[in-house]
């Protein structure tokens, strides 16, 4: 039974792949199942819906397995029409967020978000109930690919012809089933630079400027997986340069049926080479036809891209030519209409082609602003007019708003090398063109958006879930430049600050190409750091590129010296590392708890920017990290103080006993625990005489470490006063009661140990409460060494005696606490006699041996760690040495 108004069925669909997989009720369960989603999709080719499916998985499956507490089952369905995924798990309780009239919950609430995702972010989606499951459903509908058609264009005159170089060059690659190239021909050489022999067996990624933003496009990867693909990419040369590329991949199979991918590669400017034909708008040629043609079909041309990029390329190249421009560009409003952002370009340097910023206005005249068409017919007249267009050798210029209900969206403008090449005339036809053009561009951009925060929350997710998962510091920082880099930045460095009174230092760097980073860390090294300003946002860094030019400028004179030259050494890896960092470099402050931290450092290769989408989700994901940073600072302040309290109550070494060798082991139970409930102790207490002690606290942790630490400090004060052993622990047991609330019960065995002149050793010992110790004879025989008393912590008034032991050359005593004799393996213990048949085999052994048998005895009783304290103390007298 489900809600009314939430469908439980999927509609009539034909299932053409399945996957499923079943996942514990453990925290990691959840990425897992993340990942299984996504490379499932992947595989079946659906990238477009893999960022939708992946939140909405995580949240079920987190609802099952962290709220619920139960397995998870996913089942991902391929259909024709789309991809189902279904969560079951077996806490069927019927709790669906009703909406009557009002909102289905807060998106804060933890409990229910799961299913208000599902209603924002699926096609459709139900819940079905059986007597002992429950099964969350969602179902995403695949957006349309258009299907490849034929078609043949009509006759044109030459000069409408597409251009050219003299000769085509098409370079020919076959890339296998896992990435490398396997054939390279003689055009892909003289484009490229690298012959067959240097790239036969490399991956296409070492070689392809592939572009990384999350929830956009398609990664190189799975383009290639793909049966068709056709795009723009870039290919870096043999000499270092990156070639601007289109592409056509086609995935074939050879007759052993083992798939590859032929791509097909020429220079951007040619892409009329391979491009894809367009469809006609239809057959008629009549004069209805043409008067009932969509404007914006007239000037995109039918069928428009389906995606932003294409769109705006689309878009520049068709004003460049309708106009018989020199290049073109357009540009997007930010959100606050107070830049624009470069989006594509056309017949410009590549440094002006991708995410550039300018003012909206730029001067106090309506030329000087973007909201208005502007013509100018000599730029060298009025230089700075278009700050885009500096340094590029254009000279007139005509741009126009594109405006969407009366609000700036962007700007389109065509510009060429002559002056005097544009007129009022050619403002109005450009006008005419944006405005065709303007909705579309915009709903374009919209969808972008809506894409791109998708893919920012599954990106999100997947941060705080790595970062929650660790609490060592450098582990941390690793961890957050690893997301940023090649995601959101070319490069990322981590500076961090100890206390206010400290200096920002650089604790990590990383960057895609891993040659590169000892450079850039020198080169960072060699600036100052920047300030540590706690206003959020990121702000432009200049340091890093300033010194990046300084650095190739010097590193070019000394060129000049031959390559022969001892001071060129080095030079090569000073220009990759400038290349690498002279591109925009912002910092975004880590703060946390109101104080700044640290900063987090993003950079791009040279003349590269960054666009805001990315910036505002690298300071989403800096507040995560700098919380994150800060909780492993926390817990490692935490952890040093609690290790050195710790020490603190262990024995600072055991003193040499002449005649006696003495050898201790000690276990702590507890993960970063050096000290629990059990304690031991060997002390000098006056000439020719030492005190020992071995004890158990009630319990373990933090809590029996104090009546530990309590009980090892007052039995050394005592004895060195001259009490005898029931003295010191009848004073020792008022002490314990005196603490009241928390105090805890202590069993102990204590004694005094005199070496004699005949290399017999004299003990007088106390056994309050405690496992009796063991004395093994050099005839194999063992024997308690004590009777047992009461133990200390209970009662006022305690009555105790000691006892006199020799041991005689040859013999040991063993003395351990109950973490060895109640070590368990199901309803089996090891006890007093267990302990006691791994003494009698020990005969012999030196005190060291001892200890080492009995602990290797205890582990391996049972399989699983210890859960108590342990600790073995072990005394022998050696035989004299016979010459």
């Amino acid at each position: 039974m489900a809600e009314p108004g939430v469908e439980t069925r999927t509609r009539s669909s034909v299932i053409t792949a399945r996957a499923a997989a079943s996942f514990e009720p453990v925290g990691r369960s959840v990425a897992t199942a993340r990942a299984f989603v996504r490379d499932t999709l992947q595989g079946w080719g659906y990238g477009e819906v893999v960022d939708d499916a992946v939140v909405l998985t995580s949240e079920l499956v987190t609802n099952a397995v962290i709220h619920a507490g139960t397995a998870a089952d996913v089942l991902c369905l391929r259909g024709d029409d789309g991809v189902r995924i279904e969560v079951a798990d077996r806490y069927p309780e019927r709790e669906i967020p009703v909406q009557h009239g009002r909102s289905m919950g807060s998106p804060d609430r933890e409990n229910g978000r799961g299913l208000l995702l599902c209603a924002a972010l699926a096609s459709r989606w139900g819940v079905d109930y059986s007597p002992t499951r429950k099964h969350v459903w969602f179902h995403l509908d695949l957006p349309e690919r258009p299907v490849g058609t034929r078609s043949a264009g009509p006759v044109l005159p030459d000069p409408l012809l597409p251009l050219a170089d003299s000769r085509v060059r098409v370079a020919v690659a076959q890339i296998d089933g896992s990435g490398a190239i396997t054939a390279w021909n003689e055009d892909a050489e003289e484009l490229f630079g690298y012959s067959s022999e240097q790239v036969t067996g490399k991956p296409l990624g070492d070689l392809a400027a592939w572009p990384h933003t999350p929830g956009i496009g398609t990664g190189l990867a799975e383009a290639l997986r793909l049966s068709r693909w056709e795009g723009s990419y870039g290919i870096r040369c043999a000499d270092g340069r990156v070639i601007p590329v289109y592409a056509s991949h086609l995935r074939v199979r050879d007759a052993q049926g083992e798939p590859s991918t032929v791509c097909l590669l020429v220079r951007e400017h040619e892409r009329a080479v391979l491009q894809t034909p367009q469809r006609s708008a239809g057959s008629d040629t009549g004069a209805d036809s043409r008067t009932s043609a969509d404007p914006f079909e007239v000037f995109i041309g039918s069928p428009a891209p389906d995606d932003l990029d294409g769109l705006l390329q689309r878009t520049v190249e068709r004003a460049r030519d309708m106009l018989d421009g020199d290049s073109a560009f357009l540009l997007l409003a930010t959100d606050d209409e107070t830049e624009l952002e470069v989006r594509a370009t056309t017949g410009l340097p590549s440094a002006r082609q991708r995410f550039a910023r300018v003012p909206v206005e730029t001067g106090a005249s309506r030329y000087g602003s973007a909201r208005m068409p502007a013509v100018h017919e000599d730029l060298a007249a009025v230089p700075g007019a278009v700050p885009l267009l500096e340094g590029t050798g254009m000279r007139s210029v005509v741009t126009v708003p594109l405006k969407v209900e009366g609000r700036l969206t962007g700007s389109l403008g065509v510009a060429a090398e002559g002056p005097n090449r544009y007129s009022n005339e050619e403002a109005l036809r450009l006008q005419f063109a944006a405005d065709r053009i303007a909705l579309a561009v915009e709903s374009a951009r919209l969808g972008e958006l809506e894409r791109l925060r998708r893919g920012s929350l599954s990106f999100l997710v997947e941060a705080s879930d790595l970062l929650a998962g660790t609490l060592d510091r450098d582990q941390t920082l690793a961890l957050m430049a690893q997301m940023t880099v090649p995601t959101l930045a070319t490069w990322c460095a981590v500076y961090t600050i100890a206390d206010q009174a400290s200096d920002p230092y650089l604790s990590y760097v990383l960057h895609e190409d891993e040659d590169l980073i000892d450079g850039l860390k020198a080169l960072l090294s060699s600036i100052s750091p920047p300030d540590p300003v706690p206003t959020p946002g990121a702000r432009v860094w200049t340091a890093p590129g300033d010194a990046a030019h300084r650095a190739a400028l010097g590193a070019s004179m000394r060129e000049l010296g031959g390559p022969g030259s001892p001071v060129s050494s080095g030079i090569n890896t000073t220009l990759a590392t400038a290349a690498a960092v002279g591109g925009e470099t912002v910092v975004l402050p880590l703060v946390a708890r109101n104080r700044v931290i640290g900063m987090l450092t993003l950079g791009k290769p040279t003349d590269d920017h960054f666009r805001q989408e990315i910036l505002e989700l690298a300071e989403d994901l800096s507040r995560r990290a700098a919380l994150a940073l800060d909780n492993a600072r926390l817990y490692s302040e935490r952890v040093a103080i609690s290790q050195s309290l710790q020490r603190s109550l262990l024995p600072p070494g055991l003193p040499d006993i002449p005649g006696v060798e003495v050898d201790v082991i000690y276990r702590a139970a507890g993960e970063g625990n050096e000290v629990g409930g059990d304690f031991y102790d060997l002390f000098p207490i006056r000439d020719g005489t030492y005190g020992f002690a071995i004890g158990d606290v009630c319990g373990t942790g933090p809590e029996a470490a104090a009546v530990t630490g309590l009980a090892r400090h007052a039995l050394r004060l005592l004895a060195r006063e001259g009490f005898g052993g029931p003295a010191v622990l009848e004073r020792l047991n008022a002490a314990i009661l005196d603490e009241g609330a928390r105090s805890r019960f202590l069993t102990l065995l204590y004694g005094e140990l005199r070496p004699q002149e005949d290399g017999s050793a004299v003990l007088k010992v106390v056994c309050a409460g405690h496992p009796l110790p063991l004395r093994l004879s050099q005839d194999g025989v063992v024997r308690p060494a004590a009777d047992p008393q009461p133990l200390l912590g209970v009662m006022d008034d305690l009555e105790l005696y000691e006892q006199t032991v020799t041991l005689d050359p040859g013999d040991v005593l063993l003395c351990v606490t109950d973490g060895v004799t109640e070590r368990r393996e199901g309803t089996r213990m090891l006890g007093d006699d267990g302990l006691t048949e791994v003494l009698r085999t020990c005969t012999g052994l030196t005190a060291g041996a001892v200890a080492a048998r009995v602990l290797r005895a205890v582990e391996r009783f049972a399989q699983e760690p210890a859960s108590d304290d342990m600790a073995i103390l072990a005394l022998r007298i050696p035989e004299p040495h016979h010459q």
